[in-house]
């Protein structure tokens, strides 16, 4: 019974006589006992707010952004009353020790613990234990503050997390259903697990392409800490993981970190034992991919680490699971805060231990490559650039003409010649194991069993040429820009066709209500070259346009475009500008699936792609109306990956086919293509698999899941051969490398045409199953079928994929604007 009081007092927070200082409990300030209702996202950030309120000199509350339904993102930093007087200096002496900031480096006994809560939304209990965690801080261990700031983000994904707490809350019954069938345990799509754009945030940390991510890598840059801990959860029957994580690891983590994890995990299983919890380590949950919340402060030389509790959006307050047992929300919570207050307690029995240790990984005195050399379009390079920044990288330019080294375009030694828009990234500076990890031809993999992609490479990612040297490149610092040019009264204006930069002028131009032509030919005027895809403006064209060279002016200053001027229609080498070959733009109407059947992630890829990226108008049509939608007032339809045999039944099949004949296109894309895969009327066909399987009967049942493998392509890149003469295809070069995500293939097309295909099997990077590569030869990458009048675009392999592979976006664009480019205007 005294056992069970303890146990309620450590849970609501019920003050003890003993504690001197006015803090309100979680439970005293939100009016409900902690864990007894899921908390919105404000009532959080309100408690931290009241809790800084009553200890002004030991907790300060900072705001880092705001995510793209308003929400605010703060964190907490909670310490001493020394150490926040200090604050400054702790986090600059940080700094300092790693290499980051130049000066003399003081105290280095005061160990910085961040703890990241709910960055999958549904995954709620999370932020319900951060205030736990915060209350008993402040009330029972102040001993371990003396040396340790504790960093708190309540909440990484505040509009996931309120989307699933509010979907819960007018959901659930009263009292909870324990059922697992009871509808609160059972989230309607898209669930609340990812942000707004339906972005998996713990898979973006290294990629930043949502705001939430970018807004907390310029805190996490300013503090670098020794620690850092996401919490998560799993399935309602599993029991707590964490550290240490399983194999692989990525061969720059140092042994430290390797065993600390191990001593952090043993100081959580001494408090689990007392309680006779269960848990598991070492298993699942790898340290290999980099855009994880334990892998990246990983490879930024923090003790990385995920902790799972088992419940996630499908446990709600309350929930029988498959053994028996009724998984609460209070148990979940407590779980967290449990592990959360043993990592700041061995961290502050550690602190100076983990300073020295965290200054010995700065050292990239071993690394193989020393500098990283790409070449290309400079838009793309700006683009790279542009997240390296994020990072807070540096770069510079080569001086030297010619570099040698690992070739990434052939997978062998050879050579590259530079010039002053050559980048250069050296890995002898403070974060050179993170462009390790980056930019390395192909990681080291100790095991084929992960967790997530294998491949990441950046020159692969941004489509440029690159070396990898042994030796440090000769470079200088990063030239500035040169400013626009405004340009004058001409006959018309060309620009060139190759970046994404290219296709946001485009759509700018579009939305203004320019009207643009591209070239289906290579064409010469006024003394230069311009190739497939250049954009054509006209002053005949545009003659109804008010102010019309002024407005072009400012939409080329704006996305950094200068144009080539042309004062006559007459080419020197043809076409002429009149051709049938040079075509006018449609302004395209698009119409993207969305709901029950389709992909939430690639859904949510493309809907941040065209309103944050390319920044034109979609139209997102329900899944369950589309038998209802009148497509002709679309040119274009898109079907992220999904698997959509619910919705396209025969009839439905017919409309799509005569809406296409008729000019519409669709652009299929991943899983989508099944849907048309072997049915009638369509050349798509999947891939005979030829691997014999009759032998895997006999696989021993603990061998099965490793020997499965075989069969898989987790995350690799491949060499595709590109037809540049399709539009499809148009400012892209003769190979473009493709990152392939699982092992369905599909037969080129008959008929059709093969825009990109595999013909070497040979992966340049990441892992391939020896099965999943006999399959591989002469497969589909990108294709188009005409039908009638229109096109079904089939892309096998999904450029959009966490919107990181810059260099497949342009595929998507072509096949919007210039891909059978006489369907219907509306």
């Amino acid at each position: 019974m005294q056992r069970l009081l303890f146990l309620a007092l450590f849970l609501f927070g019920i003050s003890f006589g003993s504690f001197s200082q006015n803090i309100p409990s979680p439970g005293e300030f939100l009016g409900y006992p902690i864990g007894t209702q899921f908390s919105r996202h404000h009532q959080v950030l309100d408690y931290f707010k009241a809790v800084a309120k009553a200890t002004p000199n030991q907790v300060k509350i900072e705001k880092y952004g705001e995510t793209y339904e308003r929400r605010t993102l703060s964190l907490a930093f909670i310490s001493s009353e020394e150490n926040i007087r200090n604050l400054d200096e702790i986090r600059e002496n940080n700094l300092k020790n790693a290499g980051l900031l130049n000066g003399q480096v003081n105290n280095l006994e005061v160990a910085i613990v961040w703890l990241s809560y709910n960055v999958h939304g549904n995954e709620a209990s999370s932020s319900e234990a951060s205030m736990l965690t915060l209350y008993k801080l402040l009330t029972e261990k102040q001993e371990w503050l003396k040396n340790t700031v504790v960093i708190i983000d309540p909440c990484i994904n505040p509009d996931g997390r309120d989307r699933y707490v509010n979907w819960f809350n007018e959901t659930a019954s009263q009292p909870y259903d324990i059922d697992q069938q009871a509808s609160e345990h059972n989230e309607p799509w898209p669930g609340g697990r990812p942000n707004h754009y339906l972005f998996d945030l713990n898979r973006d940390w290294a990629w930043a392409s949502q705001v939430e991510s970018a807004s907390r890598l310029k805190a996490y840059n300013k503090w670098m800490p020794h620690i850092h801990v996401d919490f998560h959860e799993q399935g309602i029957n599993e029991p707590y993981y964490f550290a240490p994580a399983a194999e692989p690891f990525h061969e720059i983590i140092s042994d430290f970190q390797r065993n600390f994890q191990t001593e952090i995990g043993k100081n959580h299983a001494k408090y689990f034992d007392e309680e006779g919890w269960l848990f598991f380590t070492r298993e699942r949950f790898d340290l290999f991919y980099p855009s994880y919340g334990d892998t990246y402060p990983t490879y930024m030389g923090a003790i990385g680490m995920t902790y799972e509790q088992g419940g996630h959006g499908r446990a709600g307050l309350g929930i029988l699971n498959d053994e028996g047992h009724v998984l609460t929300l209070v148990e979940r919570l407590t779980h967290h805060t449990t592990t959360g207050l043993s990592t700041v307690e061995i961290a502050s029995k550690n602190a100076k231990r983990l300073n020295d240790e965290f200054s010995k990984f700065f050292d990239n005195s071993g690394l193989k490559y020393k500098s990283y050399v790409l070449n290309g379009n400079p838009d793309k390079i700006s683009s790279l650039k542009t997240l390296l920044d994020k990072h807070e990288i540096q770069y510079q330019n080569a001086t030297s003409s010619k570099v040698s080294g690992y070739n990434y375009a052939t997978g062998k030694q050879g050579s590259l010649n530079t010039d002053a828009n050559t980048l250069v990234v050296h890995s002898d500076q403070p974060k050179g194991k993170m462009v390790k990890v980056l930019f390395e031809p192909n990681a080291k993999l100790t095991d084929s069993l992960t967790y997530d992609i294998t491949a990441w490479s950046m020159p692969y990612a941004y489509g440029l040429d690159a070396i990898a040297s042994t030796s440090k490149v000769s470079s200088s610092k990063a030239l500035d820009k040169k400013e626009y040019q405004p340009l004058a009264d001409a006959y018309g204006y060309v620009s060139d066709w190759n970046s994404m930069k290219d296709a946001k002028f485009l759509a700018s131009l579009l939305k203004a209500n320019f009207r643009v032509r591209f070239t289906e030919k290579p064409f010469s005027s006024n003394g230069k070259d311009f190739d497939r895809g250049s954009l054509i403006i006209t002053k005949g064209d545009n003659a109804k346009m008010k102010n019309m060279l002024e407005t072009l002016n400012t939409i080329a200053k704006k996305h950094d475009k200068q144009l080539s001027t042309i004062t006559t229609g007459f080419s020197r080498r043809t076409p002429d500008i009149g051709s049938p070959d040079i075509k006018l733009i449609n302004k395209q109407k698009i119409a993207i699936l969305s709901g029950e059947g389709t992909s939430s992630l690639s859904y949510g890829a493309l809907w941040h792609f065209f309103e944050q990226q390319l920044h034109y108008p979609v139209t997102s049509i329900n899944t369950d109306n589309l038998s209802l939608t009148n497509l002709d007032k679309y040119n274009i339809l898109i079907m992220p990956s999904g698997y959509y045999g619910r919705i396209l039944n025969d009839d439905m099949m017919k409309t799509l086919k005569d809406w296409v004949r008729s000019g519409g296109k669709v652009i299929a894309i991943d899983a989508a293509l099944r849907s048309f895969a072997g049915k009638e009327g369509f050349n798509l066909k999947y891939k005979q698999n030829e691997n014999n399987e009759e032998s895997d009967n006999l696989i021993p049942y603990d061998e099965r899941e490793r020997q499965y493998v075989n069969n898989m392509i987790t995350g690799a890149i491949f060499k595709s051969n590109v037809d540049t003469t399709h539009p499809m295809a148009f400012g892209y070069d003769n190979d473009y490398f493709t990152l392939k995500i699982g092992s369905s293939t599909y037969d080129l097309l008959n008929g059709g045409y093969n825009v990109s295909h595999i013909s070497n099997t040979n992966a340049f990077s990441g892992f391939a199953g020896k099965n999943a590569l006999n399959n591989l030869q002469n497969t589909l990458v990108f294709g188009e079928e005409r039908m009638g009048s229109g096109s079904f675009i089939y892309m096998a392999d999904n450029p959009m994929f966490r919107s990181f592979w810059e260099n497949g976006k342009l595929f998507l664009v072509n096949s919007i604007f210039f891909v059978n480019n006489n369907a219907f205007e509306l």
